[in-house]
């Protein structure tokens, strides 16, 4: 267990010291000192007895970023990264700009910056250096921390001028001349990751681990219907208990996304708390949401599948002409369960109240989110609220939300103000998640006498009320193959309900990437192309295609380039035993283009044995750290075919799921072989945590036709009646 200090390193002036703190303005943000006041960004300090320290912005979560984006400016430093440390930020956006762990964005948003950052500081540090010896600044240059002047053989190291440094005027940030790619020495190099020693030798770091002086234990016990409310409880019972301190009934709100009713216990440790909560007894109001179930929403999509349209998203051309006219047409109706995040460290946050304001030690993706529904539920300031950002063992898009929060926050108010540990278990993460919202697609697509596709109809029936989708329920009008196909109309109905829904990870791609792929497979065949083929032929010419208003960017040169490549790499079209087969898909999403080839065998039995996967991206370049690149790529693959098998059932308004055994993950021994390869394109870099994952579902299932004719068109795989091996 660790200590955390109550406050962040940056309330202790380096500068003072003698050191050089860098300020940074991403952008400008008014302080509530006055109006057009702007607070500068600090990435960066150096000592004068040579430490280097960047500070790494964003929430860490396994993506790596902790790692790269301080690499970024290191390399514009011109320091060594073995004499580099990282500290993790606090929550504060008026220093830092926008801090979040979602959607890829990390490195587009911040790789300009990043670098900036350390050019602005290098470009101070040879100016220290050139004022120091009275030489002209371009006879100076800074190599691994040191800066020299070639023509008299002087040399000082970066803290021997970080004083000096310090009171220099910082240079313009948009006109600051950074190193030509070609020089890199840190960049685009395989780096371990930075916290990688603390986690594999069980050093405390994550959230979970925090300890605070003073610090009592909680366990919240809610309804198991999602927003149910707490009638009664044997609360004078439980306080009873050995090491217990206080329970108490939490009002709650009705925001699903929020604080929920429930009961609260605190005990001197998080197991006597959990052992009081085991004789704990609740009579709940359930309301409206237990009459909702799974098998209640399959059954209203397929009675609104044949009613008319909630609204027509898209259609171009004349659909049901084309489908006259066609040499033959598909029906498919194809469909996806709820999912679950299933982050191996369940929810947890350690708060504190005390006079109005509230500090936080929170594993948290989106903290100024945390920080403003917090404020909201609660009524106090944001501005009176601290977050220190945590180490987060898993998120994939579950610690979006800040439910967490808002609970250690209100349970330490309740207590009296003590600092207060919340930890969920594992059942109540299962119970109580944001989950990838179930999905039906009623497919009809016609090909004309060469196999070409000429006409494609999707009825989609999701969640939502009247035309606005839930929680990553929806889809867009240019979701692919919209706009590649001169017959296409995209319907949809949305079913009213009461589960909660969020972003897993790829968010709706993850879905319709398995629909879509799917069925442009179902029609190659039905058409006699090979699927690679037609694919390609679907893309077309190389070029940029977007809406009327410049938007929704997806260059079909890019797709077609990382198709062909992974084609390639896999041997497409080779003969294989049967049994087995090749499967395509490739996918856009988060800036990102990829392709895969899954190679499977299928029993009689219906066992399927993913050997293979090759994976073929184009994230533009560079890649900052090649390691944390082909390990997200890895985790990508991995997670997708361990999607396959999975399923969050409701039941009477609750999970049906408890904990892993129902829920199962996948284990070493049953991870396939993957191959990656980066099609490294002249276009910026962007994000790798998300857009590798979507293609691996249909590659899998589109092999498993190939090897099986058994056409996948329902996840889990065991609604077909097959099994992963």
């Amino acid at each position: 267990m660790t200590t955390i200090a109550r406050r962040s390193f940056l309330q202790v002036s380096a500068v003072a010291g003698g050191g050089l703190l860098l300020g940074v303005r991403l952008e400008p943000v008014a302080e509530a000192a006055g109006e057009g006041v702007f607070a500068p960004n600090a990435f960066l300090r150096i000592t004068s007895d040579g430490v280097i320290t960047i500070i790494s912005k964003n929430p860490e979560v396994g993506q790596g970023v902790k790692t790269g984006l301080p690499i970024l400016v290191a390399e514009e430093l011109a320091v060594d990264w073995k004499d580099v440390q990282v500290e993790q930020a606090d929550s504060d956006e008026a220093k830092y700009g926008p801090q979040f762990a979602g959607g890829s964005r990390a490195t587009p948003q911040n790789f300009d910056t990043m670098r900036r950052a350390g050019a602005a500081a290098r470009i101070l540090l040879v100016k220290a250096a050139a004022e120091t010896w009275g030489v002209p600044e371009a006879e100076c240059e800074a190599v691994s921390g040191v800066v020299r002047h070639a023509k008299s053989g002087k040399s000082l190291r970066y803290g021997e001028l970080a004083a000096r440094a310090a009171t220099l005027t910082p240079p313009d940030l948009a006109t600051v001349p950074l190193r030509d790619p070609k020089t890199y020495t840190q960049v685009g190099k395989p780096r371990s990751g930075i916290d990688n020693p603390k986690i594999v030798t069980g050093q405390p770091l994550f959230g979970i681990d925090v300890k605070v002086p003073g610090m009592v234990h909680a366990v919240f016990e809610k309804c198991p219907v999602f927003a149910g409310k707490v009638v009664s409880a044997n609360l004078d019972e439980i306080k009873k208990l050995p090491g217990v301190k206080d329970a108490f009934v939490v009002e709650g709100t009705t925001l699903l996304e929020g604080l929920m009713p429930g009961v609260a216990i605190l005990a001197d440790s998080w197991w006597l708390a959990n052992q009081a909560r085991r004789k704990l007894k609740v009579t709940w109001d359930e309301g409206k949401t237990a009459s909702e179930s799974s098998a209640g929403f399959a059954q209203r999509a397929q009675e609104l599948k044949d009613q008319p349209a909630g609204k027509t998203m898209r259609s171009d051309g004349d659909v049901d002409a084309a489908f006259k006219s066609a040499a033959k047409v598909v029906e498919a109706h194809y469909s996806y369960p709820f999912l679950h995040h299933a982050t191996l460290e369940p929810q947890n946050c350690t708060a504190h109240w005390k006079d109005g304001k509230i500090e936080f030690w929170a594993p948290t993706q989106t903290p100024q989110p945390g920080r403003k529904l917090v404020a909201s539920t609660m009524g106090v300031a944001e501005d009176g609220i601290t977050i220190h950002m945590m180490r987060i063992g898993g998120g994939f898009g579950r610690r979006l939300r800040n439910d967490y929060m808002v609970e250690a926050a209100q349970i330490s108010r309740q207590a009296g103000g003590i600092p207060v540990k919340l930890l969920w278990t594992r059942e109540d993460d299962m119970a109580h998640g944001f989950f990838r919202p179930q999905g039906f697609h009623f497919l009809k697509g016609a090909v004309d006498a060469a196999g070409k596709i000429v006409a494609w109809r999707d009825r989609f029936v999701s969640f939502g009320e009247g035309e606005k989708f839930a929680s990553s329920a929806g889809i867009n009008e240019f979701e692919f193959p919209g706009r590649f196909l001169p017959n296409y109309r995209l319907e949809t109905n949305l079913i009213p309900f009461g589960v909660p829904t969020g972003a897993l990870r790829a968010p709706g791609s993850n879905a319709l990437a398995f629909v879509f792929q799917s069925f442009i497979d179902e029609l190659a065949h039905a058409g006699g192309q090979d699927p690679v083929a037609l694919r390609l032929a679907l893309l077309g010419e190389p070029r940029l295609v977007t809406n009327p208003d410049g938007t929704a960017p997806y260059h079909a040169g890019r797709m077609a380039g990382v198709l062909k490549l992974v084609a390639g790499k896999s041997g497409w079209g080779r003969k294989l035993p049967k049994g087995s087969g090749l499967g395509v898909a490739f996918h856009y999403s988060h800036l990102g283009y990829f392709a895969q080839v899954a190679e499977v065998d299928v029993s009689a039995a219906g066992a399927v044995k993913v050997k293979k996967v090759w994976v073929a991206g184009d994230v533009g370049r560079p890649i900052i750290n090649p390691s944390a690149a082909i390990n997200q790529v890895h985790g990508s693959v991995i997670d997708g075919i361990g999607e396959m098998m999975q399923e969050i059932t409701i039941e009477k308004g609750r999970v049906k799921q408890a904990n892993f055994q129902d829920y199962p993950l996948r284990r070493i021994t049953e991870a396939p072989k993957v191959e990656v390869h980066f099609l490294e394109s002249e276009n910026p870099p962007t994000g790798l945590g998300e857009p590798a994952l979507p293609p691996v579902i249909p590659a899998v299932c589109n092999a498993i036709f190939a090897a099986s004719g058994r056409r996948v068109r329902s996840l889990p795989l065991s609604t077909a009646g097959l099994k992963l091996a």
